[in-house]
């Protein structure tokens, strides 16, 4: 791999969100503090909705760690569940006890115990969905009823929606309104602009061990920006796929012609909406012959 031609140490733009290489760009900045400032505000119902690749789960996972240690999370990241096993699933996350054969109401009920002893001791209760767009709509209903769930002082359980704009267009049904009416806070992520798309990359290079000279230039980010449209996974993508092909080739700059091929092998991406029918056959040898000059470099004595 291209981690020793680089000077780096690990893999900067793996599409697995890792809190490490958070950059604290515009858009998720400001999600974080509206999401702070909604949890200690006392909210029932925070929304954050992005594009796919946007972010949102770095951010769910980056507003985890940093909640204060008054707040106790509950997260769920795959929220397509039956109101059933979203009540087990929340009291697998609160560590209540339970028997298999217990029914719904007593289940319930030890989750709503848990919650009245976690507040007695000082603990606000998060509940955190991840892709909240795939909740079906019974549970949806079932999230609702929950913020019944409170004290004379505060609510209970918190929730805090992470989702693509399709959890919006089903939030706008009638059936939903009243769960629509308990949504206090909500943010749209936002794709990156040129300058943040180059802050960006500069900053995972660094954090994954680079100290000389950037491979990337601005002008390479700027192009880079204009085919991912500004969406942080597939910045992702086309940079690593720019830095092998660099690194196939013994270079230590990316050039125009590496993010180019990066593109035409990506999708989703743009390049003045050209897409030749032989350029993943010609990606697929360049790769080729990177991984056998590789195999053979590592086999000489």
């Amino acid at each position: 791999m291209y981690l020793q031609h680089f000077g780096l140490t690990e893999l900067p733009f793996s599409l697995t969100p890792n809190t490490s290489y958070f950059v604290e760009l515009g858009p998720h900045l400001e999600a974080m503090q509206v999401l702070q400032t909604a949890l200690q505000m006392g909210e029932g119902f925070i929304k954050v909705v992005g594009e796919v690749g946007s972010g949102k789960t770095l951010l769910c996972r980056k507003l985890m760690n940093e909640l204060p240690d008054d707040f106790q999370c509950a997260y769920i990241p795959n929220p397509y569940l039956t109101p059933s096993e979203l009540n087990w699933a929340l009291a697998a996350e609160l560590e209540i006890e339970v028997e298999s054969e217990v029914n719904q109401a007593t289940l319930n009920s030890l989750i709503q115990n848990r919650l009245i002893e976690l507040a007695a001791a000082g603990k606000t209760v998060v509940l955190v969905l991840d892709e909240a767009q795939a909740i079906p709509d019974d549970t949806l209903e079932a999230l609702r009823l929950f913020t019944n769930l409170e004290t004379e002082q505060r609510k209970l359980l918190r929730f805090v929606l992470f989702g693509q704009p399709e959890l919006d267009q089903r939030l706008k049904q009638d059936k939903f309104r009243q769960l629509r009416q308990r949504i206090s806070f909500r943010y749209e992520l936002r794709l990156l602009t040129e300058q943040e798309v180059n802050n960006y990359i500069q900053k995972r290079l660094r954090v994954a061990g680079l100290t000389g000279a950037s491979p990337i230039t601005e002008k390479i980010a700027k192009s880079i920006t204009k085919a991912a449209r500004g969406t942080p996974r597939l910045v992702n993508i086309l940079v690593h796929k720019a830095l092998l092909l660099a690194y196939g080739e013994g270079k230590h700059t990316v050039t125009q012609s590496h993010i180019k091929t990066a593109v035409l092998d990506t999708d989703d991406t743009q390049w003045a909406g050209w897409r030749s029918k032989w350029v993943p056959l010609m990606i697929a040898l360049v790769l080729l012959i990177t991984l056998s000059t590789t195999l053979w470099l590592g086999g000489r004595p």
